[in-house]
């Protein structure tokens, strides 16, 4: 069994003008919302053998605030540039090349591409938009990363923020 836990970063600032994209950090509500989602996650969900995130600043900010959160070992906490702006077939070409020892995955990333892979290999579950600091947990039942493959996993969690706000 295989664990794929999706995770977009949290909303970030566009207040600087010549800011490159890359580059752009978490505003106030970004921070709040990952410090309150790792929170949720550490409280309600077994922690993740490996964290894997993009080398963008909101992101990587996102992981690392998880990460103090689940007080995660960071021998096991990666950056894969190949994260940011990637595609649907770069992205499972990642989930492919992960070690087979390792049975769970935290990967942290950007729409739109969080979202198709979700919906790419999710086989009981649609989502329309994954939003800022949401998590996809998905399971496989398969030995290696390598046999994962479209419609072949099933949704075991689907959270963000605005699941948690008083809608009163």
């Amino acid at each position: 069994m295989k664990e794929l836990i999706l995770v977009r970063h949290a909303k970030s600032d566009w207040g600087t003008e010549f800011l490159k994209d890359v580059d752009r950090h978490l505003n106030e509500r970004g921070y709040s919302d990952a410090y309150f989602m790792s929170r949720w996650f550490a409280k309600n969900m077994a922690l993740p053998q490996t964290i894997v995130s993009s080398t963008a600043t909101r992101a990587l900010s996102t992981a690392l605030i998880f990460a103090r959160s689940l007080e995660f070992d960071m021998a096991h906490f990666t950056l894969n540039k190949l994260v940011y702006e990637s595609s649907v077939k770069t992205m499972i070409s990642l989930i492919h090349g992960l070690p087979k020892d390792v049975n769970s995955v935290m990967l942290f990333g950007h729409n739109p591409t969080i979202t198709d892979v979700c919906n790419t290999l999710i086989n009981d579950f649609f989502i329309d938009n994954v939003p800022t600091c949401g998590m996809v947990g998905m399971k496989f039942s398969v030995n290696d990363w390598h046999e994962i493959s479209e419609k072949k996993g099933s949704l075991s969690f689907y959270q963000f923020p605005k699941n948690f706000k008083n809608t009163d």
